[in-house]
């Protein structure tokens, strides 16, 4: 066994038992503790990874140790930056926001009209079948090069997980709430803003975190049909013909950062708003 190989799996079992302490302590649902363990599981991987390449010799243009990915990152952090406002900045998330707004004010039509009901969600359902290999170029072929189609790709992707789970959750306030806020003359608009939305939000935000992962996949799968000289996708798509097999891991790593950010900031701010709700209760 070589060295790189022996450090690597004391490192794992080291960690290992440090996570096995901290899973079984007291204080294990403290926020330090939540932070710590999945952190120290991550460097316990990456450690691996660097040890088992090493060991084995494996070539970088199949599989690069993550200190090569890590100089290539640094040495790229200008290309990097100008690839994520490509990608995520201006296709992701203009996507996500166009399509979560949508679905929401698609899911309270569908509430409010049994024809929408009946029309309106098997046409959302079809929607998400659509594979988005097929769909993307033509959308590209539709709204050009730049990060409009792009948008228009998450667009679709984001717009049936935020709808369905938005019709659900309009529908958990019980019959009981309602007879109240009609025993109050309470309008339809009232009862919508001031019961069955903020019902609605735990199952909202749970379309919105899901859409999350699926916005960025769909902007950066979608720039494999047509980009300008700069994106994600456009830059994996290129290193890889290339063999910069570094280059590609370092997009993957940035996009995957992108990806963990934009679903805790959504979860924090579902933290914020359900408080109400026991799953946020301590």
């Amino acid at each position: 066994m070589t060295a790189p190989l022996f450090f690597a799996l004391l490192f794992w079992l080291a960690a290992w038992g440090v996570n096995v302490k901290l899973a079984n302590a007291p204080g294990r649902d403290s926020l330090g503790v939540r932070i710590v363990v999945p952190l120290l599981f991550g460097a316990a991987l990456i450690v691996l990874w660097e040890g088992l390449v090493r060991h084995f010799e494996v070539l970088p243009v199949i599989l690069p140790a993550p200190s090569v990915v890590w100089e290539t990152f640094l040495a790229s952090t200008e290309i990097l930056w100008v690839d994520f406002q490509q990608t995520v900045l201006k296709g992701a998330l203009r996507g996500y926001a166009i399509g979560c707004a949508v679905a929401v004010l698609c899911a309270i039509a569908i509430d409010r009209s049994a024809f929408l009901t009946r029309g309106l969600l098997p046409v959302g359902n079809f929607v998400a079948a659509l594979p988005i290999i097929g769909i993307a170029p033509i959308l590209v072929s539709w709204f050009g090069f730049d990060w409009q189609s792009k948008a228009a790709v998450v667009v679709v992707m984001v717009f049936f997980p935020v709808l369905v789970n938005t019709v659900q959750g309009l529908r958990e306030a019980d019959a009981m709430q309602r007879d109240l806020m009609r025993t109050y003359a309470a309008s339809y608009r009232q009862t919508l803003w001031k019961l069955r939305l903020p019902a609605a939000m735990p199952f909202v935000f749970n379309g919105l975190k899901i859409a999350t992962t699926l916005a960025l996949i769909g902007a950066i799968v979608a720039e494999y049909f047509g980009s300008p000289t700069r994106g994600m996708g456009f830059r994996i798509s290129i290193s890889v013909g290339s063999l910069s097999i570094d280059l590609v891991w370092a997009e993957i790593a940035v996009a995957a950062l992108a990806g963990t950010v934009f679903y805790g900031l959504v979860a924090f701010i579902e933290k914020r708003v359900t408080f109400w709700h026991p799953t946020n209760r301590k």
